[in-house]
């Protein structure tokens, strides 16, 4: 065989490789973007909605398919509510500081809150929620009452850039597993509390306690009723500022359990750090009250309470890992091609 027969034999089995490597890679599954509907709310009238509510009322119940409400810029004065049988709604504003849902409500954390999801699979992004009745401080000449920016019971949960303002009990994580994401929450008294199986990720953590006339506020409450129970909340790479003086926790249950996780912490942070509240003297122990890697003049625990900070590593690591609220999957279900 000439040498350039034996050129031109190399040459024809490089494309029968090339083409049969060109064939596998063309029987690949491509990711295509996720299709949804999108439904347009404007309070000039120019979309198809004017109330964020009248938007979620035209999607039909038992839904299963993701349908986008994008909330043009602006105030929106009134109570909006996804129930139970409207799933897989994906609520979006054109910015944190730029949509704001607005109410002025209180006494009551079951019908005081600005915003409530009570249905599983709901993506909430850029917009806040505010429960304006105490909201700025004194603006209203009202008395510390309940009142509830937003009430999340839903499963599957998640909010990305959202805000959450009010003074005491703003947002009520009440049962679930959700995931909170470079959000914004602010107020005074026990203004992150429920049973939320719960993270919250680089988040801000406001504290306005000089509201409080001296006395200190209390971050979360978190209400864990067993040892069986899988709820709670975790703080990863959040920021804690503010004014004022504040515990991090106090126990709403008996088996309360917040941690925080590479925090920074500002001096408005007690040297106590947790209060047990209802728990009985000598039961402290049951309650998992945690920091770890935390940074900032808040984060020095030599005066914290002697029953905190008990966790080990292995439970460490099984609490701020994002299998804590997600072993099947599902936020990255939600998040392909939908957190542009």
């Amino acid at each position: 065989m000439s040498s350039f027969q034996r050129s031109l034999c190399g040459f024809l089995v490089m494309l029968i490789v090339m083409s049969g490597t060109e064939a596998k890679l063309r029987r690949q599954p491509r990711r295509t973007s996720m299709v949804y509907q999108t439904i347009y709310v404007d309070t000039s009238s120019k979309g198809n909605f004017t109330t964020i509510q009248s938007a979620i009322d035209s999607i039909p119940s038992n839904n299963n398919n993701w349908i986008c409400i994008f909330v043009k810029a602006g105030i929106y004065r009134e109570a909006v509510k996804i129930p139970y049988d409207k799933p897989f709604i994906f609520l979006k504003g054109e910015g944190k500081w730029k949509t704001y849902v607005v109410l002025d409500n209180h006494g009551s954390i079951a019908t005081s809150a600005t915003f409530t999801s009570d249905a599983d699979n709901i993506i909430v992004k850029s917009m806040t929620f505010t429960n304006s009745y105490n909201h700025p401080p004194g603006s209203a000449g009202n008395p510390i009452r309940t009142a509830v920016a937003a009430k999340i019971s839903g499963d599957k949960s998640s909010f990305y850039r959202c805000g959450f303002l009010g003074l005491q009990d703003t947002l009520w994580d009440v049962q679930g597993r959700h995931y909170f994401k470079l959000c914004s929450i602010q107020g005074a008294v026990d203004f992150i509390f429920g049973s939320g199986q719960s993270i919250y990720e680089r988040c801000t953590i406001s504290v306005i306690a000089s509201a409080l006339n001296g006395l200190a506020g209390f971050i979360t409450a978190q209400s864990r009723t067993s040892p069986n129970e899988t709820n709670g909340f975790v703080f990863k790479d959040c920021n804690i500022v503010g004014n004022g003086q504040t515990f991090l926790g106090r126990a709403w249950r008996d088996y309360a359990r917040v941690i925080f996780y590479n925090t920074t912490m500002s001096n408005i942070v007690v040297s106590e750090g947790w209060s047990p509240w209802v728990v009985p003297s000598g039961r402290e122990y049951q309650l998992t009250f945690a920091e770890y890697k935390c940074r900032g003049v808040g984060a020095n625990t030599a005066g914290r309470v002697k029953w905190a900070n008990r966790l080990n590593v292995d439970e460490l690591t099984q609490l701020t890992s994002m299998t804590f609220i997600d072993d099947e999957g599902w936020m990255n279900k939600q998040v392909f091609n939908m957190m542009d």
